[in-house]
């Protein structure tokens, strides 16, 4: 039986083939803390919704404040990944994503910014609104962050609105609601949010006087994620459409669970609870609603990322320091 090959290594070589090793640990030690930081991070997502689109300047601006200090200078850590806008609906969602620590000042400055340039004394569009900055919510892209810290911060961020801005006024859903945890669709048919010229004089906001015509009433708070499924239909019938939007809502074919006074549809994919239904359980459900008015279907549009898309986009934008990553992206996105 023959003797198997040996490897001789001259000493030099060995040296060499030493030195290599010790730099590869060195790296790796290097990849594993820059992963571990990365891993660590506690992201927050922000999906700020402004009443304003048509010009699409006023709507930059409000970017750039989220990631300019007042007083000039970039913001480190923080990232704008993407604005959507609806012409129709005269209405902006700007995705800004920071650190939970981080996320407050953002958000707080471009709605300062918002509430200087835009005014709902002039505004015009289909989609109901309430506040030239309509929404803010906070929405965790972890499990570093829970739903209570994003609740705190968010209370935290509607008190300073208040302060900053006097004639601003908040009312606070989800887990920014305690105890109640209610939920924004709830919150918002209490304000008279789907009433068409509700008087806004009578409203009464958990933080701040009574709404101002100018700024509006502006609803903060928290909630899982949650992303958009647009589902067309072929009718210029709206109250049709909205007989079937409001079973799709209150389908108990829709998995969920519970989770403090109010149901959240949900459904978990690994470590990741996604606060909707999968689009093609909604489509199939539209179908069979709008089927039975003699109404077909157009086709379905997921509207907005992923938690986990999100969260890794922001993490190349937050590593490589690119505050307007909007400006990377191609395609419409919220």
């Amino acid at each position: 039986m023959r003797e198997p090959s040996r490897c001789r290594i001259s000493r030099k070589n060995a040296e060499v083939l030493t030195t290599d090793l010790q730099r590869l640990k060195q790296q790796t030690k290097r990849l594993d803390f820059g992963m571990a930081c990365a891993l660590g991070r506690r992201l927050v997502a922000c999906l700020l919704n402004i009443s304003e689109a048509r010009e699409r300047d006023v709507v930059e601006k409000v970017a750039q404040a989220a990631i300019s200090h007042q007083l000039g200078g970039r913001r480190k850590g923080t990232t704008v990944l993407n604005i959507f806008s609806d012409h129709d609906y005269n209405r902006s969602v700007l995705t800004i994503v920071a650190d939970l620590e981080m996320i407050g000042e953002a958000v707080l400055s471009a709605s300062e910014r918002a509430f200087s340039l835009i005014d709902m004394t002039a505004h015009d569009g289909i989609h109901p609104c309430m506040g030239a900055v309509d929404l803010l919510p906070l929405y965790p892209l972890g499990k570093e962050v829970s739903l209570e810290d994003c609740g705190k911060e968010a209370r935290a961020i509607g008190t300073a609105l208040t302060e900053r801005i006097p004639g601003t006024s908040v009312f606070f859903f989800g887990w920014a609601d305690i105890p109640l945890h209610r939920g924004l669709a709830h919150r918002r048919k209490e304000m008279g949010w789907f009433k068409k010229g509700s008087n806004m004089a009578a409203v009464q906001p958990d933080v701040g006087p009574p709404p101002m015509r100018r700024f509006g009433l502006t609803g903060i708070g928290t909630s899982p994620y949650v992303m958009n499924c647009n589902v067309t239909i072929e009718t210029q019938d709206v109250s049709l459409g909205r007989d079937v939007a409001a079973a799709i809502r209150e389908s108990k074919s829709v998995p969920g669970s519970a989770s403090g006074r109010e149901s959240w549809p949900a459904f978990r994919i690994g470590d990741w609870e996604f606060c909707h239904a999968p689009a093609s359980l909604i489509t199939t459900r539209v179908q069979e609603l709008a089927g039975r008015q003699g109404v077909k279907t157009q086709g379905t549009a997921l509207v907005g990322f992923t938690p986990l898309e999100c969260k890794n986009l922001a993490e190349i934008a937050l590593s490589r320091d690119i505050g307007e990553f909007w400006k990377e992206l191609h395609g419409v996105r919220m």
